[in-house]
């Protein structure tokens, strides 16, 4: 009797000694114990056993123990090493990345297996919000899971997530009480979360803030020790930023709720701080409070939400402290220059900052203003070029708005009775101008322009500028120079730059207009130019300038050069260049790549020098008068012709009504070809968004699909080890049939047929559940082609993997 009952304990318990159970046997008993045992203790020993197999074995203990998992946490709640354990498990499965030991070998490579058991269990949203009700729990062994499980979540599904939480009762403010968590660790996580949570959530954001968010972030902060602490520190500045990029309504809350004063102790430098350096950590958390403060006043904001901060800023003692390190010694090259780009954005068209600017002074010997130590490093072509390029903003901003001092900039260019050593804003833009770096050049003449912006006044004045190219040679007039200039140079990024100043200096400006018509081979330079017809190297941008600039002498000339009147021109620019080819040389501009990216915004961003051409008040300046110069030059063509209908012939009349009949059809058909367009147009995204449906679907079918062949090889495989261990205990059975007849008795032949009984049902319910999946995959390869097929109709290219389906299956 031994004999048979050990053959029994080999089917329900242990295997023979020459039997391995596989992985996904293992989770199945596991599984099967988790749901059927009554004692708490067995079922807790069966998940901690799934929780140390859900990293090797993911695919099995998400396919089989996801259901049994969430009813213990339904069931179990008051049992916290139980329900850390699940949590941690479905932690695991839904790990958006890979395990060392993970058995990948059923896996295709594409599949995201935790996103897929994340959309599983997402799928009811009562389980998220389960898990939201474990944050309560102050168990260490269930808060921290439940922490990482929603990170997890969020990681794969994070707009799905955000949603999900968004609706939840009190779901934030769960999340918003582990900030206040004592055991780092939890907090840490809880911040990290947080990250991930409020980005691109604007409605997430606005309640993390008013949940007292930025108080709680610093007081972290200050724990921690400033910008001296640690990645923790990062971490909160990073969450602060989520909450206030692009979203005004929180903005104005940190402004009006004080917060803005609790920056500046993070800006205080340590009397040493020459002596112990800069650390790694210091410097991301710097760039951090500085991208902060920035946040505040970005020029994209509304004004009066700009204007209130930078008073704010100001009265916080904020903009004092930057300017402080912007003057200390030894301050990284990468902190430097974010801290010019801070200041620059806080005086921007802020009349008060600009002046305190102003007159901030550097501690040399003799004391100079820090804008001019700030311009002699954007002169000097040693100095990193992303510090140049920030000077130049912190300069653009110092003029923006700003009368007077774009009035301070130019008087230092004039000639002055008082002669002083020491040297100014003026010459250095004036050398840097003409000097051999081309892209001191280009600064320098963008700088110029910016003195001029809506000034008139100043326009003026820097017609009076003279200066001396060598010593002992005759001075000559800045715009005679720059024309010179402009003949001679080759280089194209400093032909730009003076071709833009150029610009801005001409327009709404007549008496600058007379006197560059007057300079000598001016007008011949630009006809030349933009009636050339090769283009090598960005010319066309040059052809372009000039062509604007031709059209500037237009509309803003008054006729006072007797060769150069606007009927004058008109006729130069229709003969020499032609209408048609004008108009292509001005479009130009506004088709090239460069113009695009220069006029998002004011703060000039290129990686590397060559990659400055044109700039945003240029654009800004283009886009006014591109207009204005057509039509000024359409009515002076009509004006000189003196052609109207009056005026012609009959049969000319006749022939002018068969053009403009003519031009009325195909107005029509144009009118026609563009609503067939729209038509069109309009089918495409239709069937663009159809494309991408069926993409979905093709994709959810694939990811079931990979589910269905793993639950198909872990049942093949305990049919395979059934089938192995019952045959020969049912020979054995049929061998000792005699034997029971003769020896055994009403009770032991009773059970030994039970047994056997139950043993063939269960290989009869495993063999059904395999054909069951086979029906269930057989279906879902149907489905695949059906979308295969759609996709190839609509010309997606499709890999045909029907072969290898097919193979998958026959090895099944």
């Amino acid at each position: 009797m031994e004999y048979f009952r050990s053959g029994l304990k080999s089917v329900l318990g242990a295997p023979p000694p020459d039997q391995q159970i596989t992985g996904a046997e293992t989770v199945e008993r596991l599984v099967s114990r988790v749901s059927t045992s009554t004692l708490l203790e067995d079922r807790r020993d069966a998940c901690r056993a799934l929780k140390a197999l859900s990293k090797k074995y993911r695919v099995e203990v998400g396919a089989h123990s996801m259901d049994v998992l969430k009813q213990v946490l339904e069931l179990d709640r008051s049992d916290c090493e139980i329900i850390g354990y699940c949590l941690d498990t479905l932690c695991n499965i839904t790990s958006k990345e890979p395990f060392e030991d993970e058995n990948e070998s059923t896996l295709p490579v594409n599949i995201n297996i935790g996103e897929q058991f994340t959309e599983m269990f997402i799928k009811n949203t009562e389980n998220v919000a389960l898990v939201l009700n474990f944050l309560e729990e102050y168990d260490f062994r269930v808060r921290w899971p439940a922490v990482k499980l929603l990170t997890s979540l969020l990681a794969n599904k994070p707009k799905e997530i955000q949603d999900i939480i968004l609706v939840s009762p009190m779901g934030v403010s769960k999340l918003m009480d582990l900030l206040s968590e004592s055991r780092e660790v939890i907090r840490n996580d809880a911040l990290l979360l947080l990250i991930n949570l409020t980005k691109s959530n604007a409605n997430i954001q606005k309640i993390v803030a008013f949940e007292n968010a930025f108080d709680r972030l610093f007081e972290v902060i200050t724990s921690e020790g400033l910008t001296e602490g640690g990645i923790v520190v990062e971490d909160c500045l990073i969450l602060m930023l989520n909450l206030l990029k692009n979203n005004t309504s929180n903005i104005n809350f940190f402004n009006e709720g004080s917060y803005v004063q609790k920056i500046y102790p993070m800006l205080i430098l340590p009397a040493n701080i020459e002596e112990i350096g800069w650390s790694p950590q210091k410097v991301s958390n710097m760039h951090c409070v500085l991208q902060l403060i920035r946040t505040l006043v970005n020029p994209n904001n509304p004004v009066h939400i700009i204007t209130a901060c930078q008073k704010s800023i100001r009265n916080a003692n904020i903009l004092e402290a930057l300017c402080n390190v912007l003057m200390a010694s030894g301050v990284p090259a990468d902190i430097l220059t974010e801290t010019i780009n801070t200041v620059a954005e806080i005086i921007r068209g802020n009349l008060t900052n600009q002046e305190y600017f102003a007159n901030v002074m550097a501690p040399s010997t003799p004391p100079r203003p820090a804008i001019v130590v700030l311009l002699l490093s954007m002169v000097n072509e040693k100095q990193p070029f992303q510090l140049r390029c920030a000077v130049l903003y912190c300069f653009e901003c110092f003029v923006y708005k700003n009368e007077i001092g774009q009035g301070q900039i130019i008087q230092t260019l004039l000639p002055s009775s008082l002669g002083t050593a020491d040297v100014t804003t003026g010459q250095l833009l004036c050398g840097g101008l003409f000097s051999n770096d081309s892209l001191s050049n280009w600064f320098s003449a963008v700088s110029l322009s910016h003195c001029l912006i809506d000034n008139p006044a100043q326009k003026e004045q820097l017609l009076r500028v003279m200066i001396a190219t060598n010593l002992g040679t005759q001075a000559v007039s800045l715009l005679q120079q720059n024309v010179t200039y402009l003949q001679q140079s080759n280089r194209l990024q400093s032909k730009i730059g003076i071709l833009m100043l150029l610009s801005m200096w001409l327009a709404q400006c007549q008496q600058a207009v007379q006197i560059f018509l007057n300079i000598s081979g001016a007008m011949a330079f630009l006809t030349a130019q933009t009636s050339a017809s090769e283009y090598d190297n960005n010319e066309e941008l040059i052809q372009g300038i000039c062509a604007f600039i031709m059209g500037l002498c237009v509309v803003f000339n008054d006729n006072s050069v007797q060769n150069y009147s606007k009927e004058n021109l008109s006729h130069l620019i229709e003969k020499r260049v032609g209408i048609e080819t004008y108009c292509k040389k001005l479009n130009e501009i506004s088709r090239h790549e460069v113009y695009a990216k220069a006029a998002k915004q004011p703060q000039v961003l290129a990686r590397h020098s060559s990659d400055l051409l044109l700039e945003f008040e240029f654009c800004k300046l283009f886009k006014s008068f591109e207009g204005v110069i057509i039509n000024a030059l359409g009515v002076q063509r009509d004006l000189h012709n003196g052609i109207s209908e009056l005026s012609l012939s009959e049969h000319e009349n006749a022939l002018l009504l068969q053009y403009k009949e003519l031009i009325r059809d195909q107005d029509k058909k144009l009118q026609d070809l563009q609503k067939a367009f729209t038509n069109s147009q309009r089918e495409k995204d239709m069937l663009k968004n159809e494309l991408e449906e069926l993409r979905q679907g093709n994709s959810q079918l694939n990811d079931q699909n990979t589910l269905l062949k793993a639950q198909l090889a872990a049942n093949s495989n305990s049919i395979q080890t059934l089938d192995n261990v019952a045959s020969p205990l049912v020979e054995s059975i049929s061998t000792a049939v005699p034997y029971i007849s003769k020896n055994a008795n009403e009770e032991e032949k009773q059970k030994l047929i039970q047994d056997l009984q139950e043993t063939k049902e269960e290989l009869d319910r495993l063999r059904k559940d395999q054909e069951d999946l086979l029906e269930l995959l057989t279906d879902q390869d149907c489905k695949m082609n059906v979308l295969k097929n759609r996709l190839r109709e609509l010309g997606e290219e499709v890999d045909d993997d029907s072969e290898n389906g097919s193979n998958s299956e026959n090895e099944l």
